[in-house]
């Protein structure tokens, strides 16, 4: 169980890590409400031919330890972008995976591309805090949150005009993100219990999404026979974090996993 343990550590830590938050909620609220002009982070992903790519910056996890901690993340996600990505991804959790909302806040503005800000979020502050710093979607854990912490932080979300990518491990939690009304899903290949990575996981949940939901893998794909077999399978759009994160040459691996 050290996965479902990890992930029930984090979401714990994230917990009273936003309590920092309490007495910026006003401000950030009232703030948010300011934004327009978001980018459609779910719309980059449909493609006539082929998959969405959603780039990530990523400088560690707890399962791959260091990534690439000296990275400049506008840097790479300006790479993603001249590369060929359809959209960015930026981990902003800070004690675990070694990210920073700042990181977030300097890619958004400078980078035309939809981004989603990658985090365990748990309460609406963190809504109103990533509009602030410009994000276009939020990620929201299904194996974290309680049917009404996912409801409630699902309209949110929504009625901001944020896009929302719901993450989902499992058939059950699938059935939770439909039941939500998800039109974004995202599928983590990671099994929670033992930390092992298949794409099977993408596979056998891509004949269970409806055709209207725009069907994301996450997690484990490094080669353009993974893209392929995705592809086949029905997924729409593809993260990728960690090979990107360590390639040298990003145009040359993005052209490669989508077969261009």
């Amino acid at each position: 169980m050290f996965m479902k343990n990890k992930l029930d550590e984090i979401m714990a830590f994230k917990r009273q890590e936003v309590r920092r938050l309490e007495s910026l909620a006003s401000a950030l609220r009232k703030e948010a409400l300011k934004r327009d002009g978001f980018r459609c982070f779910r719309e980059s992903l449909k493609r006539d031919q082929g998959v969405g790519l959603i780039a990530e910056v990523k400088k560690a996890s707890p399962s791959a330890g260091v990534i690439a901690e000296g990275v400049d993340p506008l840097h790479q996600a300006r790479s993603y972008h001249h590369g060929g990505a359809h959209a960015v991804s930026v981990l902003t959790d800070e004690h675990y995976f070694r990210g920073h909302l700042d990181d977030l806040k300097s890619v958004c503005p400078e980078v035309p591309l939809p981004v989603i800000r990658k985090d365990f979020i748990v309460h609406r502050n963190q809504i109103y805090e990533s509009i602030v710093a410009g994000a276009d979607a939020i990620l929201l854990i299904v194996a974290g949150l309680s049917d009404g912490e996912l409801n409630d932080l699902y309209h949110e979300a929504e009625d901001f005009g944020l896009d929302i990518l719901v993450e989902t491990h499992d058939l059950r939690e699938m059935d939770r993100a439909l039941d939500l009304g998800a039109n974004m899903i995202g599928v983590n290949n990671r099994n929670l219990q033992t930390f092992n990575v298949s794409l099977e996981t993408s596979i056998a949940l891509a004949e269970e999404a409806p055709p209207d939901v725009v069907l994301v893998s996450e997690s484990g794909i490094k080669t353009r026979e993974d893209v392929s077999r995705l592809e086949e399978a029905g997924v729409d759009a593809i993260l990728v974090g960690e090979t990107l994160m360590r390639s040298q040459h990003i145009k040359a691996t993005i052209a490669e996993l989508l077969g261009q």
